[in-house]
């Protein structure tokens, strides 16, 4: 058995800890990206886009984060692509992410009147001017809360790039677990680090409900 002191064991977590910080800020940009995209589609009254989006936000939300992870990471592969690791992860957790925050950010706009969309309407106002100056200012103070709330989601689901091989803050855990003969204090300590992360986080996400006024009451 390697002796690692209790900061040997905490020093190599957190320098992986990098990673999911990383990878989960790519992750959430990237799906806040691409999820904004997917919400503006649909509300141009195009019923394509507004079935094909719909399609991909229930395969991706109706089947387990795990499996996408192994579809891409494996699956890319069968056609001669050589995928990393982390180009599976990234892209994984992307398409996870832009799934849940279309639907999320979709509900928030919904729950907009439609006598707002009928009154800017009425001043011959564009559907860009309509979205980008009467919708979304509106819709945003709804959003914002349950979006930062998501992230907790986001961060807790990069655990689950171990099980491909990327090593981020719980694949170190068990590397580091398998050296000391010290799991209980290993993966103590990376729980810590998790919740060193989504607390704040979730405690931004209150603050923004109540000063948004849509926290409840």
């Amino acid at each position: 058995m390697v002796d690692f002191t209790l900061w040997d064991i905490v020093r190599n977590l957190l320098l992986a800890a990098r990673w999911t910080v990383i990878l989960s800020v790519i992750a959430f940009i990237g799906g806040g990206l691409a999820g904004l995209i997917l919400l503006v589609l649909p509300l141009t009254g195009n019923r394509v886009a507004e079935l094909a989006i719909g399609g991909y936000v229930q395969v991706f939300q109706g089947t387990p984060l795990l499996m996408q992870l192994f579809l891409l990471y494996f699956g890319i592969a069968l056609f001669g692509v050589d995928t990393s690791a982390w180009t599976a992860a990234c892209a994984a957790l992307t398409l996870y992410s832009s799934a849940y925050l279309t639907e999320i950010w979709r509900g928030c706009v919904a729950s907009i009147p439609r006598g707002q969309w009928e009154a800017s309407s009425s001043l011959a106002l564009s559907f860009g001017q309509q979205l980008g100056h009467v919708i979304l200012p509106q819709a945003l103070k709804v959003a914002v809360p349950p979006t930062v709330g998501f992230l907790v989601q986001v961060i807790k689901g990069t655990a689950l790039a171990s099980v491909i091989g990327f090593v981020e803050l719980t694949k170190a855990g068990g590397m580091i677990a398998n050296v000391t003969y010290q799991p209980m204090l290993v993966y103590g300590c990376v729980a810590l680090i998790y919740f060193a992360l989504c607390f704040p986080i979730s405690l931004y996400a209150g603050s923004l409900e109540r000063k948004l006024n849509v926290g409840r009451r």
